[in-house]
C-alpha cells in the first residue's frame, strides 16, 4: 500500500473494464436476439459479445487480485464493501431460485383440469426419487462440510490442509454434476412434456448451472490457495464462494422435497 496515504479505503484508479464490459454485455444481448429471430450476423455478434465479456471478466478480477493480494490495497474497512455486496448478491439468487420452485408447488399443490387434475400430469413418467435424486441430495451437501473444512484450515493457517479440502470440495461437486447429466438424459419426460416438465427442468436446471459456477469459483480458490494468496487475515474471495457453496447445497433440499419427493409419489 503507499505509505502516504493516511486512511484505510481504496481509491481505484481509472479503469476501462466497466465501460468494456457494458460493451460485451450489450453485445452478448443484441446478438442473442438476432441470433434467435435469426438476423443474418446474429451468431457472429453472439460470439464476439461473450469472448469480450469473459475477457474482460478475465482482466478485471486480474486487476482486483493484484489490488488486494500484491498491492494490500483490501484493509479491514475495504474488506466490509464486498462481503456487504455479495450477501445481498446471494439474497437475490434466493429469491430468483424461490420463483421457480414456487412454480412448481404452485402447479402440484393445485392441479388444473388441463392436465388432468392430478400431480405429476397423466401420462408424465416421473424419476424414483429414491435413486439419483436422493444421492446427490447427500453429496452436495457432503461438499458443504468439505469446504467448511478448508475454511477452519485456512484459519489455521494449514495450507496443505485447505487445498486437500477444496480437492475435495470440487470432486463432489463434479460428482454431482455428473450425476445431474445421467439423471436428464435417462430422464422420462422432456422440458416440454406439459407444466410438470417445464417446471423440472428449469428448477432442477438452474440450480444445476449454479452448482456449476460455484464449482468454478471454488478451483480458482484452490489455485489462489495453492500459490499462497489466502492467508487467515485476508481470504475475503474464499468467504465468498463459501458463502456461495453454502446457499447451492441448501437448496439442494428444497428441489428433492417439493419437486422430486412430492412429484415423484
Amino acid at each position: 500500500m503507499i505509505e502516504s496515504q493516511r486512511h484505510s479505503y481504496h481509491l481505484v484508479d481509472p479503469s476501462p473494464w466497466p465501460i468494456s464490459g457494458s460493451l460485451g454485455a450489450l453485445a452478448t444481448t443484441v446478438g442473442g436476439v438476432m441470433y434467435m429471430h435469426p438476423f443474418q450476423g446474429g451468431a457472429t455478434l453472439l460470439s464476439l459479445g461473450l469472448i469480450f465479456l469473459l475477457y474482460t471478466m478475465f482482466v478485471w478480477w486480474r486487476d482486483v487480485l493484484r489490488e488486494s493480494t500484491l498491492e494490500g490495497h483490501h484493509t479491514k474497512v475495504v474488506q466490509l464493501g464486498p462481503r456487504y455486496g455479495f450477501i445481498l448478491f446471494i439474497v437475490s439468487e434466493v429469491m430468483f431460485l424461490f420463483a421457480l420452485f414456487w412454480a412448481s408447488s404452485h402447479s402440484s399443490l393445485a392441479p388444473t383440469v388441463e392436465i388432468g387434475g392430478i400431480w405429476p400430469p397423466k401420462g408424465i413418467g416421473v424419476l424414483d426419487p429414491r435413486e439419483i435424486p436422493f444421492l446427490n441430495t447427500l453429496i452436495l451437501p457432503s461438499s458443504g462440510a468439505a469446504v467448511t473444512w478448508a475454511h477452519h484450515a485456512i484459519l489455521a493457517g494449514k495450507e496443505k490442509r485447505a487445498v486437500y479440502a477444496l480437492v475435495a470440495t470440487v470432486s463432489l461437486a463434479l460428482v454431482f454434476t455428473g450425476f445431474q447429466g445421467m439423471e436428464y438424459y435417462q430422464a422420462p419426460s422432456t422440458i416440454s412434456d406439459s407444466i410438470y416438465g417445464s417446471t423440472f427442468f428449469l428448477a432442477t436446471g438452474f440450480h444445476g448451472f449454479h452448482v456449476i459456477i460455484g464449482t468454478l469459483f471454488l478451483i480458482v480458490c484452490g489455485i489462489r490457495q495453492y500459490l499462497g494468496h489466502l492467508t487467515k487475515e485476508h481470504h475475503v474471495g474464499f468467504e465468498a464462494a463459501a458463502w456461495y457453496w453454502h446457499f447451492v447445497d441448501v437448496v439442494r433440499l428444497f428441489p428433492f422435497v417439493s419437486i422430486y419427493w412430492w412429484g415423484g409419489i
